[in-house]
């Protein structure tokens, strides 16, 4: 009997070593977001119901833009990768060709900031706006994908307006930050496309872009889907956003249902719509709070241990 119990003690202190620690839950709304023009770097404000953020670090910047022509830190996006780390990107320039990059273990410390060239290769090309990452995990791979307006490319759709700006969306892929795949068109909707955000959900691949036509006036968030992550793209749906400017979608289930947060940037405030089946939206922008000034950013579900040190900043 003393063995067997001895026996019994050794096999559950090895399915102790063996079996991976419990995660802790995921139900803090984590949001990544700029100030002004980007000048003093990363800003993050968090929420417990996914509808009401408050700033943190007392609305001070975690990290200051060090990379770039104009060492900016506009559009902050945020995802959790394979290895746990927070992976950040985000626009450097308003006419660079490439984005920054920087990891982090906490958020609070970061790695030394890297400039990627993704556009270096294109001589027409004006600008690298807006990127994003995808963590595909069955690929155990990350995407980036932003927006560039390349002088010449897609005529059908260039105008004077906005500067003569007419973006597509394009991407890279690796596996470690170092090593990038051979930059490619994402999607051609026919417009001038720029903010795009993308989920997984039940199989597909859910993109949300601002279709950025000027004359006649768009600037709303519409809907294109598809069964692989890097194409195949279809037409974007008609708009998810109401009669207002919107851009810098982002999205998170809330109570069950996807709620996609933008940046209401004329109104100068956030806005929000959310849907039950990313078929048939209603706008919510009444339900939300944000930090004043807060700008076009990303949500991350974190724990509340990986909170409690943000807090203490």
């Amino acid at each position: 009997m003393k063995h067997l119990l001895i026996i019994l003690a050794a096999l559950t202190s090895l399915q102790s070593r063996c079996h991976a620690p419990h995660e802790p839950e995921r139900d803090i709304y984590l949001f990544s977001y700029f100030i002004g023009n980007g000048e003093d770097g990363l800003h993050l404000s968090y929420s417990e119901d996914g509808y009401n953020f408050e700033h943190l670090a007392g609305g001070r910047s975690y990290l200051a833009p060090g990379v770039g022509k104009d060492k900016l830190m506009r559009d902050p996006n945020i995802v959790r990768g394979g290895d746990g780390k927070f992976h950040m990107v985000w626009t450097v320039s308003w006419t660079d060709k490439g984005v920054g990059y920087a990891c982090s273990d906490d958020l609070i410390n970061w790695s030394e900031q890297q400039f990627i060239p993704v556009m270096a290769h294109e001589p027409e090309a004006r600008n690298t706006w807006a990127p994003e990452i995808f963590y595909d995990k069955d690929d155990d791979s990350y995407m980036i994908y932003w927006s560039t307006t390349i002088r010449g490319r897609f005529p059908e759709t260039q105008l004077d307006a906005d500067d003569g700006y007419n973006h597509r969306k394009y991407y890279v892929t690796t596996k470690d930050f170092k090593e990038f795949s051979e930059t490619k068109l994402l999607y051609e909707p026919g417009f001038n496309v720029i903010d795009g955000t993308i989920i997984k959900e039940e199989g597909e691949y859910i993109m949300f872009v601002k279709d950025e036509t000027r004359e006649p006036a768009e600037k709303n968030i519409r809907i294109t889907r598809s069964k692989q992550l890097t194409g195949g793209y279809g037409p974007a749906s008609e708009p998810i956003t109401g009669d207002y400017w919107a851009e810098g979608p982002t999205a998170a289930k809330v109570e069950g249902q996807w709620v996609v947060y933008f940046d209401k940037y004329i109104d100068k405030k956030m806005g929000a719509v959310a849907s039950s089946d990313l078929e048939n939206w209603t706008d919510i922008s009444e339900k939300i709070t944000f930090p004043k000034g807060t700008r076009h950013g990303s949500v991350v579900m974190i724990s509340r241990d990986e909170l409690a040190p943000l807090l203490a900043k």
